[in-house]
C-alpha cells in the first residue's frame, strides 16, 4: 500500500514539540499528514514502541472525550487446533474477568467512575476492545487497560463459568435461522482454511470448552502481545502527553516468544457446493449465492474492484433489486456482502423468501444478474456514481470521535497502519470499469460458487441442481410558519428530522399497524413524480437517506444528506412527503413486509424482543399503547389503502408537525426546507387520551409457548414517571446501578452472569428501550407519555429460568428494601454525569434528543440531566425508588419450548435449585438457598400459556 504523506514530528507545526530530554525518544516518530484524497482527514501520530507495540494517535477536533480502540490481530482465523474453535471469542469475554491488581469489580468500579462505555467485539481476523470516556480520564483508563492486557487472571472456576456463559450466548443465536446458515455456508466452503467456522466457533468445541483450561492459557500466551495489537486514541486529546502515558503503562509489555503459527491456506475450488438447512421453527426461506472471493491480504484490487461490483448488481438500485423486491415482491430481503477478510474469503447475495415455491426463480435470478456482470462492462457513470456513494457514505461516519477511532479499527488491525484506510480507498477511487468486469471473471465461476438454503418447508426439487455460470451470463414561496428546532454542528451533513405526533398509538381499533405503514408508503413507496426504485437510483451517488422510525406516540421522518448534494436530495425526497403516490403494487409490498417484521421478525426470530414487546402489551392492554407499534396480524391485515391514505391527510399535517435541523448546512437549503413543509396540510392537533398501564396486585405470569433452546424472561410494571417527573433523575439513577442496557456494570449483570455465569446479560428500564439489540442507547424520538419499569433477563437455560426470574426478584427486593450505599450512589452519579456526552455524541442523538426535550418539556438534555444529578441525594434517590417501584406486584412475560413443564415448576412453590460446574464461594451457595426460598406467591388462574402463533394476533 502506498504510504500518505509523512513528517518528523518535531517538525509539525500543530503537534507539540520534543522536549530536550524526549528529543531522541521522539526522533523516529512521524506525523502523518492527510492528503487531499484522503477519506480520513486528520492528522495523526504514528510510532512503534521497542516491544512492538503500534500506537496511532488523532487529534479529531471534537471536545470533551477520548475514544480508545485496542484491535489485537487475534480472531477465529487464528484457532489454528482442530477442537479449539471459538477462543479468540472466548478471550473477549476473559479480558474482563480481572487481574490482581484490578479484579472484576475494581475494574468495573473505576470504568463506572469514569462515566465510560466500553466494550469488545471479536470477528474472523481481530478483536477490539473500545472504550468512550471524558478526557481527563486517559491516563486512568491507560492504566486500567495496560494492565489487563499484561497481567489477565483468570482461575480455572471463573474459566469455567465463562465458558457456559459463552455457550448462552451461542443458544442466544440460535433463534435466528440467518445465523445457523451462515455457520452451515461456511463449514461447507472451506475445506481447509479457519474461515470454516464462524467467530463463535463449533457448538461442539463450545459445549467442550470448560475442559480446555490448560489450552486457554497457551492461546493467550500466543496471541496476546505487543507485536500483535494496536492502540488508537482518538478526540480531545494532546499527541505528545498521550504518547507518554502509553509508555510509561504499555512499554514493559513483554513480546511474545514462540514461533509463529502459520493459518492453513485453502487450496482452489474445482466444483461447485450446495448445501441446505431444514429449520425446526416457522421462519420465510433464504437463498444465497456465494463466491469465493480474494481477501485484503491477496490483492487489494481484486478486492475492491469485486466488493463494488456487488453492490452496483444487488444493491437497492440494482436492476434485480426492483424486479425482485418492487416489482415482482417475490423476495422481501435482497443485499449482497464481503468478506473483508484478511485472506481469501465469501462474497455473498442474501435473498429472503416469501415463498419457497420461488426458490428456483430466484436463483436463476441471481445467477442472471451474475452472467450480466460476466457479460459486459458496467457504465463509467454507473461505477462514477458508486464511488460517490461510497465517499459521502463514509463521511457521514466521520461526525465523532468514537466514530473515527472505530473505524480506523477496523482498517488498523490489518498491517497496525493509519495509512491503510486511506491507501485502501485511494484503490477504490482509481478503479476502472475493466477492473470491475476483470473480477466478474476471475471470481464468480462455477468453480468458486457456494449456494446455500433454509427452509421449514421443502423447496422445489433441484433448487441446488445448479445451472452453470455460463449459461446465466448468455441468457440475459410565503408558507405557513413551522415549529422548528436547530441544533448547531460543524458537520457537513445536513440531518434534519420531521417528527409528528403520529404514532400507533392513533392506530384505529381494528387497524393496528395503520401509522407504521402509512409512514413506510411515504418513506418507501415512491412519489408522484418518482417510483421507488427511481429515488433510489437519485439517492445512491448521493449516499443519501430518507428513513422512518415509527413509535407509540411519535413518527420520524429523517433525511440526511451532504451539504454539497443537499439541494438535489430534497428535490428527491420532499415529493414523498408533500406528494405520496400511494400505489397499490407498493402497497402490498410495504403490507406484506410488515407482516413479515411483525410474525418473522418479530415473533419467530427474536424472543428477546418478543418478550420486551409482548411485556408492554400486557401491561398497557386495553390503551392506545395495547399493540407494537408494528400493529398486530389481523390489524396489518385488515388495513386497505384508502386507510393509509385517510391516515396520512389527517396526521402528517403542519399542526402535528415538529421539526429538527442540524449541519452546517446553507442558510438556503434549511429555509427551503421550512418553506416546502410549510405546503403541509393544517390538520388538527393530537388528542390526548390517557394512557394508565396496570400495574397487577402480586404477580402474573404469561408463558408464550415456542420452539427455542432457552428462556427469554422480561418483568415489570408502570410508572407515572416521564422524564418531566422530579423523581425522573433518581429512578434512572438506580436504574443504571441495577443494570443498563448492554454495560457490565450493573447489579444484575454482576450476580447473574459474572458470578453465576447464568445468561449473556441483565437490565433493568424506566422508560421503554424497543430494537436495543446492538445498541447501548434507546433511539431518539420514541418520547411516551406512560412509561414502565422493566427488568430484562436475556435467554437462560430452561431448567434455570425460575431460578433466574427469582435472582433478579431478589435483587430488585435488595435494592428496595436496603437502597443504594453513598458510595454506590456516588459511584452512579458520576458515571451518569460523564456518560450523558456518550449518549449523545452523534449529530443523530443530539438533533433527536433536542426534539425529545420539547415533547418532555424539559430543557438541554445534558444540561438538565447533570443539574438533576448534581442536586440529587442518595436518600432522595432510595425515597424515590420505594415510592414508585415494586419487587411484589409484576407482569412476567417468559419465552420457552416447554410450557407446561414450566407452569408447572411456577406453581409447585418448590425451593429452586441450581447446580454449577464449578465450585462457587460460601456465600454464594448460601445465597442461592435464599434466592431458591423465595415464594412467587402464583396461583393456577395467575400462570397462562400462550400458543406463539397467538401472539399479535389481534
Amino acid at each position: 500500500m502506498e504510504a500518505s504523506g509523512v513528517t518528523p514530528l518535531t517538525q509539525a507545526p500543530n503537534f507539540p514539540l520534543a522536549r530536550d530530554g524526549q528529543a531522541r525518544r521522539l526522533a523516529s516518530m512521524a506525523i502523518i499528514e492527510p492528503d487531499v484524497s484522503d477519506v480520513m482527514p486528520f492528522r495523526a501520530l504514528q510510532t512503534t514502541l521497542a516491544n512492538g507495540l503500534r500506537v496511532i494517535i488523532v487529534p479529531t477536533g471534537f471536545p470533551h472525550l477520548i475514544s480508545l480502540q485496542i484491535p489485537v490481530q487475534t480472531g477465529s482465523r487464528n484457532e489454528v487446533e482442530p477442537g479449539k474453535s471459538g477462543f479468540a471469542h472466548f478471550f473477549e469475554h476473559m479480558m474482563f474477568r480481572g487481574t490482581n491488581r484490578f479484579p472484576a469489580d475494581r475494574y468495573q468500579e473505576i470504568v463506572t467512575r469514569a462515566g465510560a462505555r466500553q466494550n469488545a467485539y471479536t470477528t474472523d481476523d481481530y478483536t477490539n476492545y473500545h472504550a468512550t470516556f471524558a478526557r481527563e480520564d486517559l491516563e486512568t483508563i491507560l492504566d486500567l487497560e495496560a494492565d489487563r492486557f499484561m497481567n489477565l487472571e483468570y482461575s480455572e472456576a471463573d474459566f469455567r463459568t465463562e465458558a457456559r456463559a459463552i455457550l448462552g450466548e451461542y443458544n442466544k443465536s440460535a433463534s435466528d435461522p440467518l445465523h445457523k446458515l451462515l455457520e452451515v455456508q461456511r463449514d461447507h466452503a472451506f475445506t481447509t482454511h479457519t474461515y470454516k467456522h464462524t467467530t463463535m466457533g463449533f457448538l461442539a468445541d463450545i459445549e467442550a470448552m470448560p475442559e480446555q483450561f490448560e489450552y486457554s492459557r497457551t492461546f493467550f500466551r500466543r496471541w496476546y502481545r505487543p507485536e500483535h495489537t494496536a492502540i488508537i486514541v482518538a478526540g480531545d486529546v494532546e499527541p505528545e502527553a498521550a504518547l507518554a502515558l502509553i509508555e510509561r503503562y504499555w512499554g514493559a509489555w513483554e513480546a511474545g516468544s514462540e514461533e509463529p503459527v502459520s493459518i492453513p491456506a485453502e487450496p482452489p475450488r474445482s466444483s461447485p457446493v450446495t448445501a441446505h438447512v431444514a429449520w425446526p421453527a416457522e421462519t420465510l426461506p433464504w437463498v444465497t449465492v456465494g463466491f469465493q472471493g480474494p481477501g485484503l491480504s491477496t490483492v487489494e484490487r481484486d478486492y475492491a474492484a469485486l466488493d463494488t461490483l456487488l453492490d452496483l448488481f444487488f444493491g437497492e438500485t440494482s436492476e434485480i433489486h426492483q424486479d425482485l423486491v418492487e416489482r415482482r415482491q417475490l423476495v422481501d430481503q435482497l443485499f449482497a456482502h464481503g468478506g473483508s477478510t484478511q485472506d481469501p474469503s465469501l462474497f455473498t447475495v442474501f435473498a429472503r423468501l416469501k415463498s419457497g415455491d420461488d426458490a428456483t426463480t430466484v436463483r436463476d435470478a441471481v445467477l442472471a444478474a451474475v452472467g450480466a456482470a460476466r457479460r459486459a462492462p458496467v457504465t463509467g457513470e454507473r461505477l462514477e456514481e458508486a464511488k460517490s456513494n461510497m465517499r459521502y457514505g463514509f463521511a457521514r461516519t466521520l461526525d465523532n470521535s468514537e466514530s473515527i477511532a472505530a473505524t480506523l479499527a477496523r482498517f488498523v488491525r490489518y498491517e497496525r497502519s493509519y495509512t491503510t484506510i486511506n491507501d485502501l480507498f485511494r484503490v477504490y477511487a482509481s478503479l476502472t470499469p475493466a477492473d470491475l468486469h476483470r473480477a466478474a471473471r476471475t471470481f464468480l465461476t462455477d468453480e468458486r460458487i457456494v449456494v446455500t438454503t433454509l427452509s421449514r418447508e421443502p423447496l422445489p426439487a433441484g433448487v441446488l441442481n445448479l445451472p452453470s455460470i455460463a449459461a446465466a451470463e448468455n441468457a440475459i414561496d410565503a408558507s405557513p410558519r413551522i415549529n422548528v428546532v436547530r441544533v448547531e454542528s460543524p458537520s457537513p451533513l445536513l440531518r434534519f428530522k420531521l417528527v409528528f405526533r403520529a404514532g400507533s398509538a392513533f392506530d384505529p381499533p381494528g387497524r393496528e399497524g395503520l401509522a407504521a405503514l402509512a409512514a413506510a408508503m411515504i418513506a418507501e413507496g415512491g412519489s408522484e413524480r418518482l417510483r421507488i426504485d427511481e429515488i433510489n437510483r437519485a439517492l445512491f451517488p448521493l449516499s443519501a437517506t430518507f428513513s422512518a422510525q415509527v413509535d407509540r406516540e411519535l413518527t420520524a421522518f429523517t433525511g440526511v444528506a451532504h451539504r454539497d448534494t443537499a439541494s438535489r436530495f430534497l428535490d428527491t425526497v420532499l415529493p414523498q412527503l408533500l406528494n405520496p403516490a400511494f400505489r397499490e403494487d407498493d402497497f402490498a409490498r410495504l403490507k406484506e413486509t410488515q407482516l413479515n417484521e411483525l410474525v418473522q421478525d418479530l415473533r419467530a426470530s427474536n424472543e428477546e424482543e418478543l418478550g420486551k414487546e409482548r411485556l408492554q402489551v400486557n401491561i398497557f392492554a386495553g390503551t392506545p399503547y395495547g399493540h407494537t407499534s408494528l400493529g398486530t396480524v389481523a390489524g396489518i391485515g385488515a388495513t386497505s389503502l384508502d386507510d393509509v391514505r385517510a391516515f396520512a391527510a389527517g396526521h402528517f399535517t403542519r399542526e402535528r408537525l415538529l421539526a429538527g435541523v442540524t449541519g452546517d448546512i446553507p442558510a438556503e437549503i434549511e429555509h427551503r426546507l421550512l418553506r416546502e413543509l410549510g405546503r403541509l396540510p393544517g390538520g388538527q392537533v393530537a388528542r390526548e387520551e390517557p394512557v394508565r398501564g396496570r400495574r397487577p396486585a402480586g404477580i402474573e405470569v404469561e408463558i408464550v409457548q415456542k420452539e427455542t433452546r432457552s428462556t427469554a424472561i422480561s418483568f415489570g410494571h408502570p410508572i407515572d414517571v416521564p422524564r418531566a417527573h422530579p423523581d425522573f433523575a433518581a429512578l434512572w439513577l438506580g436504574r443504571a446501578w441495577l443494570g443498563e442496557h448492554r454495560a457490565s456494570n450493573g447489579r444484575l449483570f454482576q450476580r447473574l452472569r459474572e458470578v453465576r455465569g447464568l445468561n449473556y446479560g441483565n437490565y433493568a428500564y424506566t422508560e421503554a428501550f424497543p430494537g436495543g439489540m446492538s445498541q447501548f442507547f434507546p433511539d431518539p424520538n420514541r418520547w411516551r407519555r406512560a412509561q414502565l419499569f422493566e427488568i430484562w433477563i436475556r435467554p437462560v437455560a430452561p431448567q434455570h429460568a425460575v431460578f433466574a426470574l427469582k435472582a433478579a426478584l431478589h435483587e430488585l427486593g435488595g435494592l428496595l428494601d436496603r437502597g443504594l450505599s453513598p458510595e454506590e450512589f456516588e459511584t452512579t452519579r458520576e458515571y451518569l454525569s460523564k456518560n450523558v456526552y456518550v449518549m449523545t455524541k452523534t449529530q443523530d442523538q443530539q438533533l433527536g434528543a433536542a426534539l425529545d426535550a420539547v415533547f418532555s418539556g424539559t430543557g438541554d438534555f445534558v444540561q438538565t440531566t447533570q443539574a438533576a444529578l448534581r442536586d440529587l441525594t442518595v436518600d432522595q434517590v432510595n425515597a424515590a425508588l420505594r415510592r414508585h417501584l415494586s419487587a411484589q406486584n409484576l407482569s412476567v412475560v417468559m419465552i420457552t419450548k416447554d410450557a407446561e413443564a414450566l407452569r408447572s415448576e411456577l406453581l409447585s412453590g418448590a425451593h429452586t435449585a441450581i447446580e454449577y460446574e464449578s465450585p462457587k464461594a460460601d456465600w454464594v451457595i448460601a445465597e442461592d438457598q435464599e434466592i431458591g426460598a423465595i415464594a412467587l406467591g402464583l396461583s393456577a388462574e395467575r400462570v397462562r400459556i400462550t400458543p406463539l402463533e397467538d401472539v399479535f394476533a389481534g
